[in-house]
């Protein structure tokens, strides 16, 4: 029992780091929406939801807002959309946005989604778009997701393909021969397969699920190299890596910039393959 009540002590103080350092990187990106992707993929998703008048959405992990105020749109004023979020940093800029508009029903809150409890079939729909991911326990997510569902209500999300974006898969692989253990956030839902797999057994039903491909073309210079190891090392998903001594880190790093220069190029520069699918599910 000591045991036991002591690995349970060490994996909450490892959660706590992880929300922490989760914290620490969405309250700092202040030009989020200036961003390559999460404008445009969060207005897919709000299309590939297909929404209607009237409904009842939750946002998870709403950020600056993106999903939720076009989700409000379609939903007109009969409808409701609320948006939930951990970065005070997010919601700041949600509700500014929120407040340059005429919309009446949209409501921004701060929580944690992994926590945060709803009363049961109450929502048309969830919505989540790129945050998937970092839910520490995603089959445990979308079940509390089907508690929240009406009766016919879905889900509709987006999750990366597990090989998407080989800049930081060969992050991970580098620091693996550093004995640093970095996860890949795209590996739980990373496939098809994985994604039919894991709804159907929650029980969800007429599961849909559309691949688009968001990559692009990179010219590596020094400056671009030092732009990526930064992204990488700051992320939720690679600040593991300092762990390692000062020494060991920037070894590491000097190897993972070397290495980067023998990706694949073309005259068009070097391919970020970012495949992502989009999943919509009903109750």
């Amino acid at each position: 029992m000591r045991t036991e009540k002591l690995a349970n002590i060490m994996q909450n103080n490892s959660k706590t780091a992880y929300k922490q350092q989760l914290l620490n990187d969405f309250n700092s990106r202040i030009n989020y929406d200036k961003g390559r992707f999460y404008i445009p993929i969060a207005n897919k998703l709000v299309e590939f939801a297909d929404l209607q008048k009237g409904q009842k959405i939750l946002d998870v992990a709403t950020g600056t807002g993106i999903v939720a105020l076009n989700a409000a749109e379609k939903v007109g004023s009969e409808g409701k959309v609320i948006g939930i979020d951990i970065s005070t940093g997010m919601l700041s800029n949600a509700r500014k946005k929120l407040a340059e508009t005429s919309l009446q029903n949209v409501e921004f809150v701060e929580a944690d989604a992994e926590v945060f409890n709803l009363e049961v079939n109450s929502f048309d729909a969830i919505l989540c778009s790129l945050a998937v991911c970092y839910l520490t326990d995603i089959p445990a997510a979308l079940r509390k997701w089907y508690k929240f569902l009406k009766t016919d209500g879905f889900v509709a999300f987006n999750v990366w393909s597990e090989n998407a974006f080989p800049p930081s898969v060969l992050f991970r692989e580098v620091a693996n021969r550093y004995g640093v253990k970095v996860p890949n956030p795209n590996e739980p839902m990373g496939t098809i397969e994985r994604c039919n797999q894991l709804l159907d057994k929650i029980g969800f039903k007429n599961i849909s699920i559309e691949t688009e491909q968001f990559g692009w073309y990179f010219k590596l210079d020094a400056n671009i190299a030092e732009n990526i190891w930064q992204m990488n090392a700051n992320n939720v998903f690679g600040y593991q890596v300092f762990q390692l001594s000062a020494d060991k880190l920037a070894e590491y790093k000097a190897e993972y910039i070397k290495e980067m220069q023998t990706l694949p190029t073309t005259e068009k520069g070097v391919w970020c393959d970012a495949p992502i699918f989009f999943i919509r599910a009903v109750k």
